[in-house]
C-alpha cells in the first residue's frame, strides 16, 4: 500500500493526481558519458521507492480510471521512451521483481539494429580521438575533446542545436558525424522485434512513439499524421494487437507538439497520449497531452522528496 504521506497528497477518486514517470534507458552499469541515465543499481532503488509509495498502473488503465474518476490514491505510471534494448534486458527484470507494470513507447524505425540520431552523436563524441572535433561544416561548431566532461559538453551543445534541424537533414548530419568518428552503422542499442514481442508477452504495455521520432511541430500536418500512423501500425503488426497509447517525440507542449497533434492521435484511435510537461495529471488534464516527470536526483531521499514536492506544488 502507498505510504500515508503520498496518499494524503494524492487522494483517490476525482481528486487524484496521476504521477507519470518518464525514463529512457537503464544501464547495466554507470556510464560516465551518460550521467543522466540511471544504472541498474540506481534504478533498483528507484523501483523499490516507487513501489513503496505509489499504486502503479499501466498508462492505459490509469487513463481509463482517471476518466472514470476511480484512480487509487497515489496513482502512478512508469513509462520508457524510444525502445532501447536495455529496457528489456535490464529495466524489465527489476520492474518484475517489484511487481511493477510499465509502459514502453517504441520508435519503430530503430528496431532491429538501428540507432537514433542523438545516440549517433553521443557515440561519435565517445569514439572521437582527443583534440578537435570539427563540425563547422554542419554549422555545429568545433569542439575540443580532452576528458569526459568536455565530451559531454560537446555533445550536449550539438544535440541542442541539431534537434531542430529539418527532420531528414538531422538524421543525415548525425550519420555523417558518426562516420567521421568511425561509429558503425548497425547497433545493438535498440530492441529487436523479438525482444519487443517477449517484453509484451511478459506483461508490459507497449505504446507507439512515431516511426522515425521527428519533432511533430516541425513537420507539415500530413507528414506528422503519417509518422504517428506508421508507428502505430508497425507496432501492431509486430505484436498482433491494437496499440492504444502514444508518446510525443521530445514532447514539450507548444514547441514540439500541439493540440492539432492531439486531434491526430485521437483520430487514429489512441485513448491517451503523454507529453514531457513536468507536472502531474489531475482530472482537468487533457488525456491526449498528459504530463510526465521524473526526479533527476540520485539518492533515494532526494528522489522521494522531489516526488512529494511535485504533488504538493500541483495541489491547485
Amino acid at each position: 500500500m502507498p505510504s500515508l504521506l503520498f496518499r494524503a497528497l494524492s487522494p483517490a477518486g476525482s481528486s487524484a493526481k496521476l504521477s507519470i514517470f518518464i525514463f529512457h534507458r537503464v544501464l547495466p552499469a554507470a556510464d560516465p558519458l551518460l550521467p543522466f541515465e540511471p544504472s541498474a543499481e540506481e534504478f533498483a532503488w528507484m523501483a523499490r521507492l516507487i513501489a513503496g509509495n505509489f499504486h502503479v498502473l499501466s498508462l492505459g488503465e490509469a487513463a481509463r480510471r482517471r476518466q472514470a474518476g476511480t484512480l487509487p490514491a497515489a496513482a502512478a505510471v512508469i513509462t520508457f521512451d524510444d525502445g532501447y534494448a536495455d529496457n528489456f534486458e535490464v529495466a524489465w527484470p527489476i520492474l518484475a521483481a517489484h511487481g511493477l507494470p510499465a509502459t514502453f513507447f517504441i520508435a519503430t524505425a530503430f528496431l532491429d539494429g538501428g540507432r537514433m540520431w542523438n545516440d549517433e552523436v553521443i557515440e561519435a563524441f565517445r569514439k572521437a580521438s582527443p583534440g578537435e572535433l570539427d563540425l563547422r561544416p554542419f554549422d555545429l561548431g568545433s569542439h575540443t575533446l580532452s576528458d569526459t566532461s568536455s565530451r559531454i559538453r560537446g555533445y550536449e551543445a550539438v544535440l541542442g542545436k541539431l534537434k531542430y534541424f529539418e527532420h531528414h537533414q538531422r538524421a543525415e548530419v548525425a550519420r555523417e558525424i558518426g562516420r567521421q568518428a568511425a561509429v558503425p552503422e548497425r547497433s545493438e542499442l535498440m530492441m529487436s522485434s523479438d525482444q519487443l514481442k517477449m517484453l509484451h508477452a511478459a506483461g508490459a504495455e507497449i505504446g507507439a512513439h512515431t516511426h522515425t521520432h521527428p519533432i511533430l511541430e516541425g513537420l507539415p500536418d500530413e507528414q506528422a499524421f503519417a509518422e504517428i500512423a506508421a508507428g502505430k501500425l508497425e507496432v501492431e503488426a509486430i505484436l498482433g494487437e491494437t496499440v492504444s497509447v502514444f508518446a510525443y517525440p521530445n514532447g514539450v507542449p507548444g514547441r514540439d507538439c500541439s493540440a492539432r497533434h492531439g486531434k491526430m492521435v485521437e483520430k487514429l484511435g489512441f485513448t491517451a497520449a503523454v507529453s514531457t510537461q513536468p507536472r502531474f495529471a489531475n482530472a482537468q488534464a487533457d488525456r491526449f497531452h498528459l504530463p510526465r516527470f521524473t526526479p533527476w536526483d540520485r539518492t533515494p531521499g532526494r528522489f522521494a522528496a522531489r516526488c512529494l514536492l511535485q504533488l504538493w506544488s500541483s495541489r491547485a
